[in-house]
């Protein structure tokens, strides 16, 4: 019998009261708005400032693929956090962690916000700038794993999927607000943009933080990991656990996690940067452009997990994986055409329609692979590392495709195609797992 066979615990079943439930779920969405908000808008960065800002004495293109690479690192740093802090849920408690990662971000984001250039302190700059980088990465991988979690343990298992949700909801929330924040910013006069412009959206963190650690005081721990805890044996190390007894359910959940995460990577930074670097738009309007497609992801998450709740996560995990390697030829032609129209579309498929289906179901889909003793463990683990594969080396290959193919795009949508074809044999893999009864 798989995880996602089990007979639930009884307190999984009733689910928490209508009330609790609803500050559960908005504690989830807005913690990993805020970390999302940091991780997203540094991201953004990377591709419209950073590379002048801290690497200006370099080469466009040499300095923009070092952006990148400070981009890719803190992506390297996901795992460790999901491996720190998925050890820490275990053993300690889910809300604990939240709040500590929620903190862990607010501050490193605000200290980007405050660091000097590279004119002003030398290569102190770019290296300060790394070091923050790493440790929002370590916050981040410890972030999503347990505001999913605190939904779906909560929650009645027949609404699981959209409990789960939430937390991923988080991400294209604080996409948005990333995106128009810094968008506004960019309205500035380009010299005072580059100057101190761009600060004030980092700098921005400091109050969202504040507000997001509050309300995280207020929910419960969740039931399951206090049942989990009062078992005769609970794993000492979970990690270990993880890779040693659930190494099938650990090495599925990466596979599965790679295509929803490649969307984020390819559309979510590298697009948004080539189409600045193009001059397609704006930088500006590009931005703009990128925030009403986050509209779009938020819809087309919930609805995924919804339909996962009731036709179940594979098979909408399967559409989506489909979806991405039927899309992703056309979705860089769109790219090509260099309109605002076009961009927009090509942004709504890549990063709501693909992003949605292949993202939105996964938080539950996840947390079903395994037992609550070594849940938040397995779960960052594999998500975390699905991102790092995923969505940290993305930009920096597809920018290095493009240069290979000679300013085309064909290279990009193979790539693209080879991340969601791994999701899809993941999935087909779980699904045969199922099927037969192994876990």
């Amino acid at each position: 019998m798989t995880a996602t066979d089990r007979t639930p615990a009884p307190s999984d079943v009733v689910g928490a009261r209508p009330r609790d439930m609803r500050r559960i779920l908005l504690s989830s969405l807005l913690g990993t708005a805020l970390e999302y908000y940091d991780f997203i808008l540094y991201a953004t960065a990377a591709g419209i400032v950073f590379d002048q800002i801290f690497f200006g004495d370099l080469d466009g293109a040499t300095a923009l693929y070092l952006s990148f690479g400070t981009l890719a690192v803190g992506y390297l740093a996901r795992p460790l956090g999901g491996v720190v802090f998925g050890h820490l849920g275990d053993r300690l408690g889910r809300k604990a962690m939240l709040v500590v990662t929620v903190a862990l971000m607010g501050v490193s984001s605000t200290l980007i916000g405050l660091l000097p250039t590279q004119a002003q302190i030398g290569i102190a700059a770019p290296l300060l700038l790394v070091t923050l980088r790493i440790v929002q990465g370590i916050a981040i991988g410890g972030e999503w794993g347990g505001a999913m979690l605190i939904a779906f343990e909560h929650a009645r298992r027949e609404s699981r999927g959209f409990a789960a949700s939430f937390a991923y909801v988080g991400a294209p929330v604080g996409t948005i607000l990333a995106t128009l924040v810094l968008s506004a910013a960019a309205t500035l006069p380009r010299t005072e943009f580059l100057s101190w412009g761009w600060r004030i959206p980092f700098l921005l963190s400091a109050v969202l933080m504040t507000v997001v650690v509050f309300i995280r005081l207020k929910v419960a721990e969740s039931p399951a990991f206090l049942q989990a805890a009062a078992a005769p044996r609970p794993a000492k190390v979970p990690a270990a656990e993880v890779l040693t007894t659930h190494r099938r359910a650990f090495t599925i959940s990466v596979l599965v996690g790679l295509a929803g995460q490649a969307a984020q990577g390819v559309m979510g930074a590298w697009a948004v940067s080539w189409a600045v670097q193009r001059a397609v738009l704006a930088p500006s309007s590009v931005l703009n452009v990128k925030a009403l497609a986050g509209v779009g992801t938020i819809v087309m998450i919930v609805l995924a997990a919804r339909l996962s709740d009731r036709l179940g996560r594979i098979r909408v995990m399967v559409a989506g994986a489909v979806a991405a390697m039927a899309l992703a030829f056309p979705i860089t032609w769109l790219l090509e055409a260099g309109s605002a129209a076009t961009l927009l579309l090509a942004l709504f498929l890549g990063l709501s329609v693909i992003q949605g289906f292949t993202a939105g179901p996964y938080g539950a889909f996840a947390a079903e692979l395994f037992p609550a003793h070594v849940r938040y463990s397995g779960t960052s683990m594999g998500y975390q590392l699905a991102s790092t594969l995923g969505a940290g080396f993305t930009p920096l290959i597809a920018a290095a495709l493009v240069g290979l193919a000679g300013g085309g795009l064909a290279l990009v949508a193979l790539a693209w195609m080879g991340f969601s074809a791994l999701s899809l044999a993941g999935l087909l893999w779980a699904r045969r797992g199922a099927a037969t009864g192994k876990a």
